[in-house]
């Protein structure tokens, strides 16, 4: 069920072993829904679901041409005022944006641990290591950054000789030999630290993260100080796919069906900077008791730290009238697409969508603050928002079948559907480009993997951020490619007048 995007607590399956996908979208194919609630009193009248909203089969389902009434908004008031919390002359340069995030003093971190533990390694095999500086990881990181943007078929082609086909760059930075044994003994941890933790194995002192929590930490309170969210506001699921087996891996169906760690995110809608995330370690006992879905939300919304008056996007797996109730205790909107046979969806059948109706229709139900609407578009689309009225007269165009012919009309669109869909469009934006640029190095070990997404997350947000201030600061920002080279070259301490770097306030064609 999680595999396909379902929660085991809040989706109901028959109780059938049998289980075809198909049968949550139309109810009139399901009789098995019928058999998910419990009824509270004899036929017909009141009836009550599992999580406690009612309904009755009085209810039906509104058309568009029926008016509905615009809910209560809640005032937003973010506990700081939204963007990059920094002075605006602090940063100048792409690497004290991305050192805000990455600090300084974690490249001498990482080169003590991975120092610590390469000592340790090569002594087993009868070999001396050759100590690595900060300045080394700085580079080596540059590297990583760098083969994100320009792809070779393989690590060593990086470093190829030959006369027509090579790349100058890498082989002036660091030799082919030392960045594959920085590549095989990267750590993040202390090894004696390591140690003590294996020997807790089984037991509940047994830290499952303990190999990458130093930047772990540091990249999620950093992400957080230096950035507060604007008003709308989403969570993503996101993957990291290593090559040795461990028993963090997990998989997302509709994505890839490759394994790999799964990680979740709260994003900005504006401009898909990532405020939080933490790495999914299995099941708990929270996530039993009301579902893997809601304790996801509940863990990253944390009201408290944001303010009150955001609104939340998020997918169907996320999505229940349990979670958006309980957000709005919390001040906090939200709406998303729904599964129809989520706990607490209507149930009522009177007027209801059928699935042969023209596209552009649309059936609305409300029940206490929260609308449900169902919308036919080239398939039916179930949503829930705790915001939204039903239809503010909006439409979408799309091409329509007429006498054999396809042209292309305007259609009617609740507003949920529209503003969910342009909301996501940023996220899903910086999603694909945080893995265009992506090293295309893969390590054997899960935690090194871990690193280089906490690389990428770091570097994305710094050029979210550089493009926010220097905005703000009425110049036009660096392209996300010139804001790379810029970041490599100072990373190699490089002259930036005989590399001809471009400096931060000016715009580069890219």
């Amino acid at each position: 069920m999680f595999i396909d995007d379902m929660d085991p607590i809040l989706d109901r399956r028959p109780s059938s072993d049998l289980y075809l996908p198909e049968e949550d979208y139309d109810s009139k194919d399901a009789p098995q829904h019928r058999k998910r609630l419990c009824l509270s009193s004899a036929e017909g009248g009141d009836r009550k679901s599992e999580n406690g909203f009612y309904w009755t089969e009085t209810e039906k389902w509104q058309s568009s041409d029926e008016a509905d009434v615009e809910p209560p908004l809640l005032v937003f008031t973010p506990n700081q005022n939204p963007g990059p919390q920094i002075l605006p002359n602090r940063c100048s340069s792409a690497l004290q944006f991305f050192q805000l995030l990455f600090p300084k003093s974690m490249f001498q971190t990482i080169a003590g641990y991975t120092n610590s533990y390469a000592a340790k390694y090569e002594e087993r095999k009868g070999k001396l290591w050759n100590f690595i500086s900060q300045s080394d990881m700085k580079s080596y990181v540059a590297l990583v950054i760098y083969m994100g943007m320009f792809r070779c078929s393989s690590l060593s082609d990086y470093w190829s000789e030959s006369q027509h086909f090579s790349l100058s760059f890498p082989a002036k930075i660091m030799s082919y030999r030392k960045f594959l044994s920085i590549s095989k003994v990267l750590h993040l941890s202390e090894s004696r630290e390591d140690e003590k933790n294996i020997l807790k194995k089984g037991t509940a002192g047994y830290e499952r993260l303990g190999k990458i929590q130093p930047l772990y930490q540091v990249i999620r309170e950093s992400c957080k100080s230096y950035f507060h969210p604007f008003q709308n506001i989403t969570i993503v699921e996101r993957m990291v796919k290593p090559q040795a087996g461990t028993g963090l891996k997990q998989s997302l169906k509709s994505r890839s069906p490759n394994m790999g760690f799964k990680l979740f995110a709260l994003t900005d809608c504006t401009c898909g900077y990532t405020w939080d995330f933490f790495v999914y370690e299995g099941k708990s006992c929270a996530s039993r008791s009301e579902g893997l879905s809601y304790e996801t939300v509940m863990a990253l919304v944390d009201e408290n730290m944001l303010g009150s008056g955001y609104k939340l996007f998020v997918d169907k797996f996320y999505t229940s009238p349990t979670l958006f109730t309980d957000l709005l205790d919390k001040k906090v909107l939200a709406c998303g697409p729904v599964w129809p046979n989520r706990t607490g969806y209507p149930k009522s059948a009177k007027n209801k969508l059928l699935s042969n109706a023209p596209r552009g229709t649309m059936r609305w139900i409300r029940q206490d603050k929260l609308l449900f609407v169902e919308w036919k578009d080239s398939k039916e689309v179930q949503m829930c928002s705790s915001f939204h009225k039903a239809y503010e007269g909006d439409t979408v165009q799309r091409k329509v079948r007429r006498d054999a012919h396809r042209t292309l009309e305007e259609i009617p669109v609740p507003a949920v559907v529209l503003d969910y869909s342009k909301n996501m469009e940023a996220v899903d934006s910086s999603d694909c480009i945080t893995e265009h640029f992506r090293a295309i190095h893969k390590p054997k070990k899960w935690y090194q993997c871990m690193f280089y997404h906490f690389l990428d997350i770091a570097v994305e947000n710094a050029f979210i951020m550089q493009e926010l201030v220097t905005k703000g600061n009425g110049k036009k920002p660096l392209t996300r490619k010139a804001f790379l080279q810029a970041l490599i070259l100072e990373l190699t301490d490089i002259d930036s007048l005989d590399s001809a770097a471009v400096p931060l306030t000016l715009s580069s064609s890219g």
